[in-house]
């Protein structure tokens, strides 16, 4: 839905600075999460590490206008003079009561979750549960905050026939808000356990701030077998319905009659009737019960719930199961971190087959209200009973602790470092590792142990010409345009965090690279620039979600699976690059036969949104191809505008690449792709614009060799002279192309031309400097600002882009500007 920055204006009780028109759609509280910048309301929030108005400057140079402030910047009007300001008291309320707001526009069955833990299994089961027959919009992940309520409200729209929303809190006094927000028609208490409870007197107390969701709602899910639940309800005076469960009470509305093996027998409306599930640890089966319930009362049948229940899928809760090194399995839970969550990873742990010995490495637990030897004492319980051998704990109160743990081999690190650094952490063999640490420790150093290259050939990268390239294309595109860099390979070899930086600095709109793992580089680098990902692997799809990373989608198999992928992981809007084939005959949709059942498929989900539409120029390098580019631009056009027609955001539109920006600036649409230009060769001829990369190495060893000797392997390197040859440490495994030897080309000793003797070893090439005043240590320039890249493509018959991305990462990169 969008609403007019006027209706915004009102709704929230502000007072506008600045008379620019605009429609909002969506609602934005953290910058890295930049998607839709025309159509996007920033809320500037406070908090006590962050203030939301430092981002202001930099949303508004990527293409925010609209901003919830509560102070307007100084000069907005010259500064500033597109946008608009809404000034209020408290841009965190001011955000609840816009969601607040549009809750109220919606009359359909709100299901409104709490509890101490399963919201989200609830949430998400459920979801899986109603699919089939209703269209549902549901909290992505976990969005059950003061920010990520309002966040999942605010996804309602025209289409959804029942939502679903998780509710969280703290701390007293937090759920009346998101209650207001939520409106639920239904209410769900999955549990009550010890989060949080630092923050209350008692569990009654968190039980009853809890049940302040269920205040005005006409029905509520519970189990009545917890009797602090029990008789918090009997205290509130509930008017509703109360949908119990029970294992016990056969007069709950919902009587579970039975759990045998994955068989669930139970007993609703005087009715007996069964289901299976796919499960089998215990906190599953509460759930699927509690899902059972709601799903009934929302009027699923219970042959429908039958069917439907044994289809549930795992949700991924960030327990993730790998392979480790040295014959580990790893088990990593950081999903959350205290006592509850604990014993749900411990407990699937020891329902697992394997028979390798079972270690814990668990950090300090935070937030549990348990005095630490209370808190620990339970955990060595815990620990025992699922059968954990070895005990490894990291932090300063777990080490204080260490006698509370009963486990005869155990360990203790103040660190996590310390831990990676001691034998402790080298011994691991043949365990099955359950990793629950909280995330400050940052137990991802455990599995991403980083190793020190070392190599006397360099990589010199020239921050500024990149600069300056990037500015060279700038010069011919409108100021309105957006830019997509090409970071791929690992920037062309050039080295992509250090170049992405660089980009982010200078405000380029999107980052593009070919894998999700090279956009996990960028993140864990602290990129927060929009990525896209130009070569999407299906197996890659949550560590997209994970890190933010926007893919290419240029086949129906690949949009099914991704839209499969998203619901699993309770992801809605997430946004997608749609490919167009109009002549490249690579990859992409036909802009004329698929374009209504793409558009279909799109319509009918709520997983993925098209956030751009592109396609590629076969030959925009060569004017012989410009009939043929034609052609290509009006099939894009049409199938661009198609899929434009039938949504009402913006959908950036973009088709000129380095060649094309030159080349046809004409046809740059909303948006471009920077790719070899921006390393400083114009593809259109091949000229060095600013040279970016030099690879440069050192003069290892010389030696007179006769010339009735042959210069090494297969005694390839004949000498017509006495010779004087040089050993530099560059070979193959270097990215130094074999067919570059027996003289077919050369390097630079001094500014002199020395040619490649013999054939190119693996890690050592031998060149000939005969009359070159040159010493060993002597640099060498293998390609650089004197030695065009293009002189060595040239000699190998192929383009710049194997040469510079065929450089080894063992080449240590060196930054520098000028």
């Amino acid at each position: 839905m969008e609403y007019s920055i006027e209706k915004v204006t009102t709704l929230i009780g502000a007072r506008r600075y600045g008379n620019t028109e605009g429609q909002v759609s969506w609602l934005l509280t953290d910058s890295r999460s930049l998607c839709f910048p025309e159509e996007t309301l920033f809320f500037a929030l406070k908090t006590q590490r962050n203030d939301g108005h430092r981002y202001i400057q930099d949303l508004y140079n990527r293409g925010v206008r609209q901003f919830v402030v509560e102070q307007v910047p100084d000069h907005y009007d010259t500064l500033y003079p597109e946008a608009n300001f809404l000034r209020v008291p408290h841009t965190l309320a001011a955000l609840q009561r816009l969601a607040e707001r549009h809750r109220d526009e919606f009359s359909l069955p709100i299901v409104g979750i709490t509890g101490s833990n399963g919201k989200t299994m609830v949430k998400e089961w459920l979801y899986q549960l109603l699919l089939p027959s209703q269209r549902i919009v549901r909290s992505p992940r976990s969005y059950n905050s003061q920010i990520g309520v309002p966040l999942s409200v605010w996804l309602l729209n025209e289409q959804t026939e029942v939502g679903i929303f998780e509710a969280g809190i703290s701390q007293p006094g937090e759920m009346m808000a998101l209650r207001d927000i939520i409106q639920p028609t239904i209410g769900v208490l999955t549990s009550l356990g010890a989060a949080h409870q630092e923050n209350f007197r008692s569990m009654e107390e968190k039980c009853m701030e809890k049940l302040e969701l269920m205040h005005d709602t006409e029905a509520m899910v519970y189990c009545s077998d917890n009797d602090i639940v029990s008789r918090c309800i009997r205290r509130m005076n509930y008017k509703g319905e109360k949908i119990s469960w029970s294992t016990c009470d056969q007069q709950a509305a919902f009587f579970v009659k039975s759990v045998e093996n994955s068989r669930i027998t139970y007993i609703w409306q005087d009715e007996e009737n069964c289901f299976d599930i796919p499960f089998i640890d215990e906190a599953s089966i509460e759930d699927c019960i509690t899902c059972a319930a709601v799903a009934l009362r929302l009027g699923l049948t219970p042959s429908e719930l039958a069917e439907r229940m044994p289809l549930l899928e795992p949700v991924a809760m960030r327990l993730e199961v790998k392979e480790g090194q040295r014959g580990c399995i790893l088990i990593n839970d950081s999903y959350n971190s205290d006592i509850n969550s604990l014993d749900i990873a411990l407990d699937f742990m020891n329902r697992r087959e394997e028979q390798n010995k079972r270690t814990l490495i668990l950090s300090d637990i935070f937030q549990t209200g348990t005095s630490p030897d209370k808190l620990y004492a339970q955990v060595s319980e815990l620990a025992i009973k699922r059968g954990i051998s070895k005990f490894i704990g990291i932090g300063p109160e777990l080490t204080a602790q260490a006698d509370k743990i009963q486990i005869a081999d155990k360990q203790f690190f103040a660190d996590v470092n310390h831990f990676l650094s001691s034998e402790a952490f080298t011994g691991l063999r043949g365990e099955m590792i359950l990793l629950k640490g909280a995330r400050p420790f940052g137990f991802d150093q455990i599995t991403e142990q980083l190793e020190q290259k070392v190599h006397e050939t360099i990589l010199e990268v020239n921050l500024n010409a990149v600069v300056e390239n990037l500015n060279y294309y700038r010069s011919f595109m409108k100021p309105d345009t957006k830019m997509v860099c090409m970071i791929k390979a690992d920037a062309y070899g050039a080295g992509a965090v250090e170049i992405a930086k660089t980009l982010q600095d200078h405000r380029v709109d999107y980052l593009a690279v070919a894998v999700a793992d090279e956009g996990v580089t960028l993140r864990k680098a602290g990129i927060t620039a929009n990525i896209m990902i130009m070569n999407p692997e299906m197996t890659a799809f949550k560590t997209m979600f994970d890190y933010d990373l926007e893919p290419e989608v240029y086949s129906f198999r690949l949009l099914d699976a991704l839209i499969k992928a998203a619901r699993k992981e309770g992801i809605t809007g997430w946004p997608v690059h749609i490919k167009l084939d109009t002549g490249m005959h690579r990859l992409g949709f036909d802009p004329e036969e698929d374009m209504d059942e793409l558009i279909d498929r799109l319509k009918h989900q709520q997983a993925v949104i098209p956030r751009s539409v592109f396609s590629h120029f076969v030959g925009s390098d060569s004017d012989d191809f410009d009939n043929f580019s034609t052609l290509q631009f009006k099939r894009f056009e049409a199938g661009s505008a198609k899929l434009q027609a039938a949504f009402s955001h913006k959908i950036l539109r973009h088709m000129d690449n380095s060649a094309g920006i030159e080349h046809f600036p004409e046809r740059q649409m909303d948006m471009c792709r920077l790719g070899l230009g921006l390393y400083g060769i114009d593809p259109r001829d091949n000229r060095i614009l600013h040279t970016v990369s030099t690879l440069k190495t050192t003069i290892l060893q010389m030696r007179q060799v006769p010339k009735t000797d042959t210069v090494g392997y297969s005694r390839k390197g004949k000498l017509t002279r006495d010779s004087v040859i040089a050993a530099i440490p560059i070979g193959y495994a270097d990215g130094l192309n074999r067919h570059l030897g027996n003289r077919h080309c050369y390097c630079l000793v001094n500014g002199q031309k020395a040619e490649y003797v013999g054939n190119i070893c693996m890690d050592v090439a031998l060149i000939d400097v005969t009359d070159i005043p040159c010493v060993e240590g002597d640099q060498v320039e293998i390609f650089g600002e004197h030695l065009p890249v293009t002189v060595l493509s040239d000699v190998l018959d192929t383009i710049p882009y194997e040469v510079l991305t065929g450089i080894s990462n063992r080449v240590k990169r060196v930054y520098f500007q000028d």
